[in-house]
């Protein structure tokens, strides 16, 4: 039987060091617990300063796995891993009494994702996927800001995928110039 939270959002909380996140992941029921590591994606959304950024460095090794794979399966892939991140960041949102807390980075894994989907696995492609995803994830243009003003789960992910969306046409571009000016990447 799930955890029973009562709490309000006054004021969103995205300092991973103010949560108690300890204490929650203590008292939390077996499914909860599930949901609290996906949420901070097997811990890497508890480091300080940049949680949004080793969460997303924390995907890297789904892609080198998800590049193994044909397209098809690549997209169902990224699939999977959306509706999980909707559904753990939602309940870790729950159970932090906290809207869209920090160290919920499941978000930046499922963006990252969909920024390197059908791209080729090449070091150039990593770094500059990783790059261009973090730089329209941090600056947040329209309508990525009113996307994440929405609540719960969606509202984690869905602004993170639109980021995602950004990087990847924005990779695509790079990609197609860089060959188009005879560099093989």
């Amino acid at each position: 039987m799930p955890s029973i939270i009562s709490c309000t959002f006054t004021m969103p909380i995205n300092k991973p060091g103010s949560l108690d996140f300890k204490n929650t992941f203590k008292s939390a029921d077996f499914l909860d617990k599930i949901a609290l590591i996906f949420a901070v994606w097997f811990g890497t959304g508890l480091f300080p300063g940049i949680p949004g950024t080793i969460g997303s460095i924390g995907a890297v090794p789904l892609y080198l796995v998800m590049s193994l794979f044909e397209a098809k399966f690549q997209g169902i892939f990224v699939f999977i891993i959306t509706i999980v991140a909707i559904w753990s960041s939602h309940r870790g949102e729950q159970l932090l009494c906290s809207n869209d807390p920090g160290l919920i980075v499941i978000d930046e894994v499922s963006g990252f994702l969909l920024t390197v989907l059908f791209i080729p696995l090449t070091v150039f492609n990593l770094v500059a996927g990783l790059f261009l995803f973090r730089l329209f994830d941090i600056i947040k243009p329209y309508p990525i800001k009113k996307i994440e003003e929405w609540r719960g789960g969606f509202g984690i992910v869905f602004d993170d995928l639109l980021a995602g969306v950004y990087a990847h046409l924005s990779l695509l571009l790079i990609i197609y110039l860089l060959k188009f000016m005879g560099y093989q990447v």
